[in-house]
């Protein structure tokens, strides 16, 4: 699930979940491109070289001990994710520079085609940001700056035609962590662009989710939008919520109210993300069994 703007945590009780991503963490504080932020008992772990991607997200257990027990606030990054620089097996990757589905676009009487830039989906999905390697300027034990500058190239991931800078600003404090990105056209041109971040948040079989929507863009099998039509899932706006493995969704909704909540109850603790104006819509990515094993397939990028 993705927030146009900002999130909130609401940890309802000190109970932790199940430390089923021990091993990637401690395999992610070993690895030496990783870069750790603290801030008291929080930690986050990022990978500049990986898209600039959020690697692991998480408080440390009430004991103080070790990565061991600790609570995750997003889904950590896998051992097979970091040994193959997949920025689809991390945290929260980076996304900039979207022209978002179509491989071609026309913008101000240009033909922007990113058909044959290397991308291992059909579609331009998610920019090309997430699949270059960042660079990292200022860092303290809370904050980060991460850079990307962009000139356009044959390569792939660079046949974006416009040229552009962008920030990426990590900092941990009392109330959680912030990130902040932003972009700076370099062109002769006005240049389109859109730019967030994509989180995968833990998923279990207990896992629900809350919000209201007034409609949803029914999609093609790879994901194109063709009809803004009803909404049949009734249980996402009921006070139990809709189970994460209840359907296979990948699709945009219309009429957001800039408001969802993922609640673990059996673990007693939920994530509330929060958008402003204009920020309407909601991507819903729950996907089965068989569509979350094809993901993991992507290759990821090369090792620097």
């Amino acid at each position: 699930m993705n927030a146009d703007r900002h999130e909130g945590v609401d940890q309802s009780a000190a109970v932790k979940p199940t430390p089923a991503s021990d091993d990637a963490v401690r395999a992610a504080l070993n690895h030496a491109a990783l870069i750790e932020l603290r801030f008291e008992d929080r930690r986050v772990l990022l990978a500049p070289h990986v898209g600039g991607a959020i690697a692991v997200f998480y408080d440390l257990p009430d004991d103080g001990g070790s990565s061991h027990g600790a609570l995750h606030w997003l889904r950590s990054v896998s051992a097979e994710a970091l040994a193959a620089y997949n920025p689809l097996g991390m945290a929260s990757f980076s996304v900039a520079a979207v022209l978002q589905l179509a491989a071609r676009r026309a913008f101000c009487f240009r033909e922007v085609d990113l058909s044959a830039d290397g991308n291992a989906f059909d579609h331009a999905l998610h920019g090309h940001a997430w699949r270059r390697p960042w660079r990292v300027g200022s860092v303290s034990p809370t904050m980060v700056e991460l850079h990307l500058d962009h000139e356009p190239g044959s390569e792939p991931a660079h046949h974006w035609p416009y040229r552009y800078e962008a920030t990426q600003s990590f900092e941990l404090d009392n109330s959680g962590l912030f990130v902040t990105m932003s972009i700076r056209n370099l062109a002769d041109q006005p240049m389109p662009f859109g730019m967030g971040h994509h989180p995968y948040y833990p998923r279990t079989p207990a896992t629900r989710i809350h919000t209201n929507v007034r409609a949803m863009w029914h999609a093609t099998q790879d994901l194109l939008p063709t009809l803004l039509g009803a909404y049949p899932i009734d249980a996402l706006a009921s006070p139990e919520g809709l189970p994460a493995d209840a359907y296979d969704l990948d699709n945009n909704f219309a009429g957001w109210s800039r408001s969802a909540t993922i609640d673990w109850p059996d673990e007693r603790r939920s994530v509330t993300l929060y958008a402003d104006a204009p920020f309407d819509h909601m991507v819903l990515y729950a996907p089965g069994p068989a569509v979350r094993g094809a993901c993991n397939e992507y290759g990821g990028f090369p090792e620097p």
